[in-house]
């Protein structure tokens, strides 16, 4: 029998999230109580999912080995304790110490996790099972050459991040009959949500990915264009580079006006869950702004919006929050000189045909 978590849990759950995450530290307790831990708690699994990903020093078969562990302790099926004390001597220097301190603290985590209700275990055991063989199966196909086209980028980016998407409908629809009366329009765009979000972060972390061996570009738009990414090196000048970013960031923005309908399908009068979605939203619309004017940029660092920039960002989504029309005029003012593309449209024909 799991041992339920007690205050001192909650009190590290709270802790180590400012630890681990600027900006879910930020928008996390802009949700109503009813959400804040369970979102909190989810956000820590699926940064646990990643550090087992992400950690270098791993081979390929611990990789796997240990998230389909993972996946298992989050069900509740295996010791949170026994997965602690495997991983945690294995993490290198690459993982930051809030990530090991969070390894070194799974049990606190997961007592949280089995509090929960069935909707909502069943959302966070999805979401983690599905992100866990995700990662495992791409770490296999690492390579600097990129991924295949825009359709297996897409496949990706669900695994990481759409699925989270769908988890996050879940629990809002857990928590509220009124957003629940929307689930199915909501479904339908949760994965867009999720897929604009991280295409952001693939595009502003592309030489973090590179250094580690890894690319999660897309080969076709880039041949299409007469550039192979092999060849890809940091401050690219080249043209034919710098016109397949354009269109993946057209893509990106396609998904992130996505991401608004969903949010404006959220009742007004939940401004808390609002806000959650509509920070995140703003900040990845402005990054993009970001990599776009600067296609040659070398580091992450050069396209990392300012924390001036946050700060603008959080004070007025929160002013018009609960006004669609000025929220759909400010998304458009602050998109307007980013690339048009028709390849969204493609990408949507590829994936129903392989359905």
């Amino acid at each position: 029998m799991n041992k339920p978590p007690d205050h001192a849990d909650e009190v590290y759950q709270e802790h180590i999230l400012q630890g681990v995450s600027r900006t879910f530290a930020l928008t996390i307790p802009q949700l109503p109580e009813g959400l804040r831990k369970v979102i909190s708690n989810a956000y820590l699994l699926c940064r646990i999912a990643d550090t087992v990903e992400d950690d270098s020093a791993l081979t390929r078969e611990q990789t796997r080995k240990l998230s389909d562990f993972f996946s298992e302790v989050v069900t509740g099926r295996a010791s949170a304790e026994k997965f602690s004390n495997e991983l945690y001597p294995l993490l290198s220097a690459h993982t930051s110490p809030a990530e090991h301190d969070l390894i070194k603290n799974v049990p606190a985590v997961l007592r949280i996790t089995h509090s929960f209700n069935t909707n909502q275990r069943q959302a966070l055991d999805r979401c983690i099972r599905i992100m866990a063989k995700g990662m495992a199966d791409y770490q296999d196909t690492e390579t600097l050459e990129g991924l295949k086209d825009l359709q297996a980028m897409d496949e990706y980016c669900y695994h990481v991040a759409g699925v989270v998407g769908e988890m996050l409908t879940e629990l809002f629809c857990d928590y509220s009959q009124e957003i629940n009366a929307h689930k199915d329009k909501m479904m339908q765009l949760a994965v867009s949500f999720g897929q604009g979000l991280q295409m952001t972060n693939i595009l502003k972390d592309i030489w973090e990915d590179r250094k580690r061996g890894a690319c999660w570009l897309p080969r076709d738009i880039f041949l299409n264009e007469g550039f192979n990414l092999i060849d890809l090196q940091p401050g690219c000048r080249d043209k034919r580079f710098h016109r397949g970013l354009g269109q993946l960031i057209g893509v990106a923005i396609n998904h992130l006006k996505d991401a608004l309908s969903y949010t404006l399908i959220i009742p007004p009068r939940e401004t808390g869950i609002r806000r959650f979605c509509l920070w995140a939203l703003g900040m990845a619309v402005l990054t993009l702004n970001k990599l776009n004017n600067y296609r040659d940029f070398s580091s992450g660092t050069q396209v990392k919006i300012s924390r001036r920039s946050v700060r603008a960002t959080v004070l007025i989504t929160s002013l018009f929050a609960r006004h669609d029309r000025l929220l759909k005029l400010l998304f458009d003012l602050t998109s307007r000189n980013l690339p048009v593309t028709a390849i969204r449209e493609k990408l949507d024909n590829a994936s129903c045909n392989a359905v």
